[in-house]
């Protein structure tokens, strides 16, 4: 008797899907300093890369956002260790050369370094680099350019120039290791010396590929608009913008917690409505059509919605214990904010709730049947 084998559907899960769930995560690092749930934030993005990114060359560009992340933090460290200022806490570590600045600034450059104000700079820097993890964890699952096909007709132009801004950095660091590689096979040394000659061959291949874009997008007739009102025009620009400052003054009280209430959840829900409204009457005016578009299914909700559930349980802990997330002195230990740590937890789902990849499922049957055949 053949085992039964519960089946897969492999597919690309929906770019995004995993952008949704990345700014949600994002939004979760921006309301803490405690590095306990930021670490985690971390973790939790290392786990799902692993688990579900591609061989595509944009996917291994997450290594390349971690290693740009610890940068931030030592240069965070370095920064309050030379330019320090005001009180700087009992606890010295060290003291640098002192050379004092002209002016009431109130900075000096060297002086005292303290425990505390080393460990306040770390954790600054952590909950920046938190947000680079998770902004690189987006563009390791999510291909950008697939993402361009799901922006609405108002905002393809928009949505193009964002695309190109993302795929810079994958791009950058693929190419870099395409030409190491080749200065590696020719017998060339690496080093500061080699950065002579990796920079034009990555300049120039960034210049081929602009070069590419830009014949593509007039071979597919990019910038074609339909006809339209010149009331429509106005009014899908009007909605759109009113939209837009809407979400940025919500998106400011939701994220500061000092704002008025209005400037919360209120203002981002009539900015998101007034978006929706221009963007609807502004793609009126563009004929554009989606091959084979990328569904929309079980797996995007449940992923995308994991992120949502790291960042509204982020926010109630602001809410309900901010002493938890802020801590009073950079020395105390971090305490353990439990509903943040649990909703940060739930972000860990999709490296079960997003669909196998169609190559890994294909080795996965493969070695499956090479099994049982040894085995009968």
């Amino acid at each position: 008797m053949q085992p039964q084998h519960r089946p897969t559907y492999p597919r690309m899960l929906h770019p995004g899907a995993w952008w949704l769930w990345a700014l949600g995560l994002a939004a979760a690092a921006s309301r803490t300093r405690n590095p306990v749930p930021l670490l985690l934030v971390v973790a939790v993005t290392a786990l799902v890369v692993a688990a579900r990114k591609g061989d595509a060359p944009w996917a291994r560009s997450y290594a390349a956002f971690l290693k740009l992340a610890l940068l931030v933090i030592v240069l965070r460290v370095v920064f309050q260790a030379l330019l320090s200022s005001g009180s700087q806490g009992p606890t010295v570590l060290f003291t640098l050369p002192e050379l004092p600045i002209p002016g009431s600034t109130g900075i000096k450059l060297g002086g005292v370094v303290s425990l505390e104000a080393v460990l306040r700079a770390f954790y600054e820097g952590l909950q920046l680099a938190t947000i680079i993890v998770a902004v690189g964890a987006a563009n390791a699952l999510g291909s950008a350019r697939r993402l361009l096909r799901s922006v609405p007709g108002a905002l393809y132009e928009v949505g193009v120039a964002v695309v190109i801004a993302l795929t810079f950095a994958p791009q950058l660091v693929t190419d870099a290791t395409r030409v190491r590689e080749a200065h590696r096979l020719r017998g060339q040394s690496g080093g500061v010396r080699s950065l002579k000659r990796l920079i034009m061959p990555v300049l120039e291949g960034a210049l081929e590929r602009s070069v590419e874009l830009a014949a593509a997008m007039d071979s597919r007739g990019y910038g074609r608009t339909s006809d339209a009102g010149h009331s429509a025009r106005r009014a899908a620009g009007v909605f759109s913008l009113t939209g837009l400052l809407g979400l940025s003054v919500g998106v400011y009280g939701l994220l500061s917690g000092t704002g008025a209430d209005w400037m919360g959840m209120p203002m981002l829900v009539a900015g998101a409505l007034l978006s929706a409204l221009g963007i609807h009457l502004g793609g009126r005016r563009t004929g554009r059509t989606t091959y084979r578009p990328d569904p929309w299914a079980f797996p995007e909700w449940a992923v995308a919605g994991s992120g949502l559930v790291a960042a509204v349980t982020m926010f109630v802990t602001a809410e309900v214990a901010p002493g938890s997330l802020i801590l009073a002195s950079p020395t105390q230990l971090p305490p353990v904010p439990l509903l943040a740590v649990l909703g940060i937890l739930v972000a860990a789902l999709p490296t079960v709730l997003a669909p196998p990849l169609p190559r890994a499922a294909a080795e996965e049957t493969t070695s499956t049947g090479q099994r049982e055949k040894v085995a009968a």
